[in-house]
């Protein structure tokens, strides 16, 4: 995805005239507003590229700096999750769960 227009090519676009053409006064007044959107989006997005930037230098250096920690291991955490369950299921079931 590429911006193809900025508030300079929109102010230097020259359009046909024609007989039964659109009011030019309308058109220009409709392009200022156009230009200064886009302006305002172009303002908006340095911002948040350079927002952006920020947060993903911060999350470097706290990544570097954080001791690395190693994951828990699967096996144990399946089993607290099955043990769990069944003791639920024995709570909410009781003897139904047998039968």
């Amino acid at each position: 995805m590429e911006i193809k227009l900025n508030s300079k090519i929109i102010l230097e676009k020259e359009f046909k005239k024609a007989m039964k053409g659109y009011s030019i006064d309308q058109v220009d007044q409709f392009l200022d507003q156009i230009m200064e959107d886009y302006d305002t989006f172009e303002k908006i997005t340095e911002e948040l590229r350079a927002e952006n930037k920020r947060l993903k230098d911060e999350l470097e250096n706290n990544t570097a700096r954080r001791p690395q920690v190693s994951p828990p291991t699967v096996g144990n955490t399946n089993f607290d999750i099955l043990k769990r369950l069944s003791n639920l299921e024995k709570h909410v079931f009781g003897s139904k769960l047998y039968e």
